[in-house]
Order: C-alpha cells, then sequence, then structure tokens
C-alpha cells in the first residue's frame, strides 16, 4: 500500500477510528453504525474518509442497496479488535473498580444458554458495573478463531473447542427432561411409549443437530421427529395444545416451557454441561477475570436432581 500514501499518516489513529471500522463492518450499513456509535451520519462519513487516507483503501464499497467489506478492512478488523482490548486494558491497568468499567462485552452464545445465564448475569452488572453493556452474538458451534480474532471475548457453549490457547470453566450441568402438554397426553414413563411419541427437536442449521439427539442416535434409540425448529423458542408452539413431546435441558421450565409438564427420559441418557470459554490472553487481565466471576454466580445451582421435578 506504500503507492497509495495521503496526506493522512498513523499517528491520526485513534480509537474512534478503530471502533467505527468495527461498527460499519458489523451493521453493514452507515446508518446503523452511526446509531450503533450515537453520532450523526455525516460524521460516521467524515470519520471513514479520514480512515480511508490512512490505510490507502476504500475498506467499503457499494453492493446492490447495502456496503460489503474489503479483503483490507476484514483483515483490519482482526488488529483493530486487539488495539481496542489493548487501550481498554490501558485505561484500566490501575486497581479495577467495576463501578468505573465503560465498555461493551461480547459473550457468544445460543438462545438456552443466552436466556439462562445472560438475564441475571445482567442484573448483576446493572447493579455493580452499570457502564458495561453486554452484547449477544450467536456461538453456533464455536470455533477457535471466534476467541484469537476477538468476535467475542467469552462464548458460553456445550462444547468448547479445543485449543492450546483456550480455557474453559464449566458452569453448571443440566439434565435433559422431556416436556408436554398435561392437559393433551399422559408422559411417556416407558422406552415404548417415548419411541412411539411424535417429538419436536432443535436444528440449527442443515448438519447442526442436539448433542443430545446425536448421543441418542448413535444408540440406536429412533425417534419419530414431526417438527424441527431452528431454535428452543419454536418449541413451546408445537408443544402446547398437542400430543406432541420434545426432549431439552430441564432448565427451559423455568422460561420458554414453563407451564408445560416435564417427566425423566425413559432411555438412558447423558446430562449437559456448560462452559464458559475464553482466551488465555484474558486470564489474568482483572476486569475480564471480575466478569468471568459474576457469571459463574450468576450461573443456576442445581441441588442433585434439581431438574428432576414435574413441573
Amino acid at each position: 500500500m506504500m503507492g497509495c500514501m495521503s496526506k493522512f499518516d498513523y499517528s491520526q489513529l485513534d480509537g474512534r477510528l478503530l471502533k467505527l471500522l468495527l461498527a460499519v463492518m458489523e451493521t453493514g450499513s452507515i446508518t446503523r453504525a452511526a446509531e450503533q456509535l450515537g453520532v450523526t451520519q455525516s460524521a460516521v462519513s467524515h470519520l471513514l474518509d479520514k480512515l480511508r487516507g490512512i490505510v490507502g483503501d476504500p475498506l467499503f464499497v457499494k453492493s446492490g442497496r447495502g456496503i460489503v467489506a474489503t479483503d483490507r478492512a476484514q483483515a483490519l478488523a482482526i488488529p483493530a479488535r486487539e488495539l481496542l482490548s489493548a487501550m481498554e486494558h490501558f485505561a484500566t491497568s490501575g486497581p479495577f473498580n467495576p463501578a468505573h468499567w465503560q465498555t461493551t462485552f461480547t459473550i457468544a452464545a445460543n438462545d438456552f444458554q443466552r436466556d439462562v445465564l445472560l438475564p441475571p448475569l445482567m442484573a448483576r452488572l446493572r447493579d455493580k458495573a452499570p457502564g458495561v453493556s453486554l452484547r449477544v452474538i450467536p456461538s453456533d458451534i464455536p470455533d477457535l478463531d471466534m476467541l484469537r480474532h476477538e468476535s467475542c471475548q467469552l462464548v458460553i457453549s456445550p462444547r468448547p473447542p479445543d485449543g492450546a490457547d483456550i480455557l474453559q470453566k464449566r458452569l453448571f450441568e443440566d439434565e435433559y427432561r422431556v416436556f408436554y402438554d398435561a392437559d393433551q397426553r399422559l408422559p411417556p414413563v416407558t422406552r415404548e411409549d417415548y419411541l412411539s411419541a411424535e417429538h419436536v427437536t432443535v436444528m440449527y442449521g442443515p448438519h447442526r443437530h442436539l448433542d443430545l439427539d446425536q448421543w441418542l442416535e448413535a444408540q440406536g434409540i429412533k425417534r419419530n421427529f414431526r417438527v424441527m425448529v431452528p431454535g428452543f423458542a419454536g418449541l413451546p408452539s408445537f408443544i402446547r395444545g398437542t400430543p406432541l413431546v420434545t426432549t431439552v435441558p430441564g432448565l427451559l421450565r423455568t422460561g420458554l416451557l414453563h407451564g408445560l409438564a416435564s417427566a425423566q427420559v425413559p432411555v438412558p441418557c447423558p446430562t449437559m454441561p456448560m462452559y464458559m470459554i475464553w482466551h488465555k490472553r484474558h486470564q489474568h487481565d482483572a476486569a475480564h477475570r471480575w466478569l468471568r466471576g459474576e457469571l459463574e454466580a450468576a450461573a443456576p445451582r442445581l441441588a442433585p436432581g434439581g431438574s428432576g421435578s414435574s413441573k
């Protein structure tokens, strides 16, 4: 890029420009980036022109009705996240006080762990660290690059990716339960009842089955799936008022599946662990360590058989 030098130089980089780059990339829109940053569209356009001059690249080009990032912008996003993290660490390198912490903390979580863990975490943050906002993105099947490239600072998943630079801690372990509408049917109490029932399950994508469904399939337990939905939020509408059943984590009884009856799974069934996962660069960071502690404190405390009650 030496042939694209301009009147701007690297010394004019600041945190605002780095945040702008990431905001436009994440939203794919000048308008939405302005809303996210709390500035005007003209301010975004002005700063974007400045950043383009510094790096000697258009960064974003029109595509249809929107804009897309250039290869250069995508490559710059990785060090931009690292630089912002270093700047935040610089500003908070003294004794850490959560009450003074101003940040947006990004957590990757799918709908079950999001609904079980993040509302109670947010309640704790509002009380102890009111300057911290949470940004939640889908975790899907988490991979190492999510944490290595700072797409998020923490992942919550039953599937920790395996990497020498990735750390994890178990938050809780839940039991699977069979949920059903007690006004429509009796619980499936035998293997025969269970296998003859019509089931609803979650399938996040064409090849993204629930871990439990894969495990039962491997044990030769063949169920009759009548409905497959892309997330746990789609389950209640198909269970209420019907004889269908679903086999999912028992903690859903406190939220999405509240009011439905549940029973033990009448076939051999594993438990479901849940982990928080982070990159080792954050292991000794005081702010990150504090937030991990708050998440651990917000995790449900399950007594033995705690998911075994019927409602």
